[in-house]
């Protein structure tokens, strides 16, 4: 099962041998072995890589993230080809049916008002905690009454002062857009893998938005994030906060009693969201939790 998330930061060239990936830079070679990487980030834009590197990478659905010059993810490697059967899987998904979709995404935003309330209890925020578990309690069909904006306004202002706001342009918000977008990838690859396609969401449905599903699908993981950005001093966000960042993918959650690798957790939850509504029977969710139960 692939788990290292690969990060390239410096000048470096990138090849394919058997099987292989080859990096090699001014100070030395390294080699690893693709079935081993699950994420592969190339910070740098002085990195040069081979065609027949990035077929394999495809083939082995090996997520693969550029950066741009201020080394903000930019863009990814999605094949076109998740599975056998992606056609088929289409098609299924352009059929689900309104009602179980709806059903699905509400289940999904009362499950990130819980993931906020869990985190602001922890750090003795009673009383934002509270009004999150209500926000929780109230939210309704397809959050009609939007208690998913109510609930990030008090969380948000709880975290990080009254005076922030998610429209600001800072280092807190740097750093959150930047973890999101190392979820958005990883949930991007496993909508990809299962052979759906990403621009069709559940509830997002912008159409300059090429990863709606996606937005849809890690809405509760963001809270792994915001618990690292929490605890960053950002007087600065370089490299070393950043790779804090991508390193999320290799913390630890329960789920079912389990403990799970946060990148095998989202598999987990992305099947089994393509189960609820396979099978239009939301009890086959499985959300995780930050502590054992």
């Amino acid at each position: 099962m692939s788990w290292r998330v690969v990060v390239i930061h410096n000048t470096a060239k990138l090849d394919l041998q058997l099987g292989y990936l080859v990096v090699r830079s001014d100070m030395n070679t390294t080699k690893i072995h693709i079935s081993e990487i699950g994420l592969l980030l190339i910070e740098s834009t002085s990195v040069s890589l081979t065609v027949g590197l990035l077929a394999e990478l495809t083939r082995q659905k090996v997520k693969v993230i550029f950066c741009d010059q201020k080394r903000n993810p930019s863009s990814e490697l999605i094949g076109y080809y998740g599975s056998h059967d992606t056609s088929n899987k289409v098609r299924t998904q352009i059929n689900w049916s309104r009602f179980i979709k709806d059903s699905v995404w509400t289940e999904i935003v009362r499950e990130k008002i819980k993931q906020q309330e869990c985190f602001l209890r922890e750090l003795g925020k009673e009383e934002e905690a509270r009004l999150l578990s209500g926000y929780s309690r109230a939210v309704h069909w397809k959050d009609e009454t939007n208690r998913e904006g109510h609930a990030a306004k008090v969380y948000f202002n709880a975290l990080f002062g009254m005076d922030f706001s998610r429209s600001q342009d800072n280092n807190i918000n740097a750093a959150l857009n930047y973890g999101y977008s190392i979820l958005l990838s990883a949930f991007n690859r496993e909508i990809v893998a299962n052979g759906y396609i990403t621009q069709l969401g559940l509830f997002h449905d912008n159409m300059f938005n090429q990863f709606n599903f996606g937005s849809d699908l890690m809405e509760p993981f963001r809270i792994l994030i915001d618990r690292l950005v929490y605890d960053m001093n950002l007087i600065d966000f370089e490299h070393e906060q950043k790779m804090k960042l991508v390193n999320v993918l290799n913390g630890e959650v329960y789920m079912e009693g389990k403990h799970f690798i946060v990148n095998n957790a989202i598999k987990r939850y992305t099947k089994s969201v393509f189960d609820a509504i396979n099978d239009s029977d939301i009890s086959l969710l499985r959300f995780y939790s930050v502590d054992e139960l």
